[in-house]
């Protein structure tokens, strides 16, 4: 690294939020008075450094300023005051399909698209093979944007951006829409990045990405800046100060089942028994399932599961597998399921339960997404991916 590639400087962004507007001149003359509107500050005096050839997160729940601030630093959006500095060329991927020409074909956008980034005519003759193979989608390269799926707008709309070979590349939230293959292929393609000296700046929700991918990371709230460091410390901040939130938050949770069993309550218990939603790894974690039974019920069979923010499942497990014969329930009571270690790395995980016959056949309650747990760091700390195993390295045998 050889210097700071971008400087947030004192930046404050306002929008004006109006609950009246005249539509026209002539609205104003008629209606005789001005339209009326409240001052929404989106960011307030936030300043921070990003280092070139470092990958930087912002962090922030919904509203915070994330964007608004990415928006600033790509100068699509002006401060109200202070100022951003850059220096190289930028390439800005915020929102889905910006550029591309609903009519025209995914090739036809690519030399549009390109040009907006400022790529010329040979640059992108030269590039338009690799940018098609990157983006996974030559079936369709000639067929018009508008019939696109989501995925396929991200997929290509992020392939011309990098293929720019910018200084500087700003990512938002957009590419969650990209399947497995094609986010593993970004993650490749941002280690080459920061290999050749090169900046990302990342927006995403996705804690335990940001801890791995990430150098240092700001974390914003109510377009406050909060704090700025290195990524692993403001995430795991981040986590702890939002714990609390999530346990009070609720959500219309998807259910269905015929009724004869109903789980009235899920709770996660972590090592000293109380209810939390912030673990870490390595440690235990209990999940407690409360029910209720009317009538009895023979040989019911509890189970449940943990998925990513994504849908992701990476665990399930219930009584039947887990050696508990009920030969007959009824009335209330609740049941635990026990995890010694906790093994999911750093991330946000949701679960999901239920309660069906012994063949697993006959659905008595289901709840899909019930809780929502957050994991950080713990005493086991390993690289990346979802899970942690546990591994260690034997010593380095040189010769035969």
């Amino acid at each position: 690294m050889s210097g700071t590639v971008i400087t947030v400087d004192q930046v404050s962004k306002r929008f004006k939020l109006y609950s009246e507007r005249n539509q026209s001149l002539k609205a104003t003359v008629v209606r005789g008075k001005r339209s009326t509107y409240k001052e929404f500050w989106a960011l307030k005096d936030v300043s921070f450094e990003i280092p070139e050839g470092s990958t930087f997160g912002l962090i922030g729940e919904n509203g915070s300023g994330k964007s608004t601030l990415l928006k600033c630093i790509a100068k699509i959006l002006t401060p109200d005051t202070g100022k951003v500095t850059t220096r190289g060329r930028l390439a800005a991927l915020l929102e889905l399909g910006s550029g591309f020409h609903q009519e025209l074909s995914g090739r036809d956008n690519i030399y549009l698209n390109g040009s907006i980034l400022g790529l010329t005519r040979k640059e992108l003759d030269r590039q338009l093979d690799s940018i098609i193979a990157f983006s996974g989608i030559e079936e369709f390269i000639d067929q018009p944007v508008k019939n696109y799926s989501s995925g396929m707008y991200v997929r290509l709309g992020f392939s011309i951006a990098i293929h720019v070979e910018p200084d500087i590349l700003l990512v938002d939230e957009i590419l969650a829409v990209g399947d497995t293959a094609f986010q593993r292929r970004c993650m490749e393609k941002f280690a080459e990045f920061r290999a050749s000296g090169r900046t990302v700046v990342l927006v995403s929700h996705a804690m335990g990405t940001l801890r791995d991918m990430c150098d240092n990371a700001a974390w914003l709230q109510h377009g406050e800046l909060i704090g700025v460091g290195p990524a692993s410390t403001i995430v795991d901040d981040y986590m702890i100060e939002t714990a609390e939130d999530r346990i009070e938050s609720t959500s219309e949770i998807q259910q269905s089942g015929s009724g004869q069993v109903l789980i009235t309550d899920v709770e996660l218990l972590d090592d000293r028994g109380a209810v939390s939603s912030l673990f870490r790894t390595g440690e235990s974690q209990r999940i407690r399932l409360h029910y209720n039974c009317t009538k009895p019920v023979h040989t019911p069979v509890f189970g449940l599961a943990v998925q990513t923010l994504e849908g992701v499942r990476l665990w399930a497990h219930h009584t039947r597998d887990g050696g508990i014969d009920i030969p007959v329930l009824d009335g209330e009571g609740y049941i635990d399921v026990v995890v010694d270690k906790l093994m999911l790395q750093a991330g946000t995980f949701d679960v999901s339960v239920s309660v069906t016959d012994w063949a697993r056949q006959h659905i008595y309650h289901v709840m899909h997404d019930v809780k929502r747990f957050d994991v950080q760091a713990g005493s086991i700390r390993e690289s990346d991916g979802l899970v942690a195993q546990n591994a260690r390295w034997d010593p380095l045998h040189r010769g035969a």
